[in-house]
């Protein structure tokens, strides 16, 4: 379960410090990235499907956002937006 106390604006910045330029890219592959990324980064605090949990929870509150749409393969491997400023 995710902690209410958690800082998603925090969390977002030290995620997008960690990630190389231009990535994530792809829907699932950029879902998967970042999910991998909260594991090694916080790895005694979040099991991996509480880290996949978190990844949906940020998308959800506007901290990282698919650039393209997953449904069409022409645009199915844009790249993400993360912004700390949700």
């Amino acid at each position: 379960m995710i902690s209410d106390d958690l800082d998603l604006q925090q969390l977002t910045v030290e995620l997008k410090s960690k990630l190389g330029p231009g990535e994530p890219v792809g829907y699932l592959r950029g879902k998967s990235l970042m999910r991998d990324m909260l594991l090694h980064m916080r790895s005694n605090q979040f099991s991996e499907l509480e880290a996949e949990e978190l990844v949906d929870t940020l998308e959800s509150r506007g901290f990282v956002r698919f650039l393209g749409d997953p449904a069409e393969r022409s645009v199915a491997d844009a790249p993400w937006d993360i912004s700390p400023h949700a």
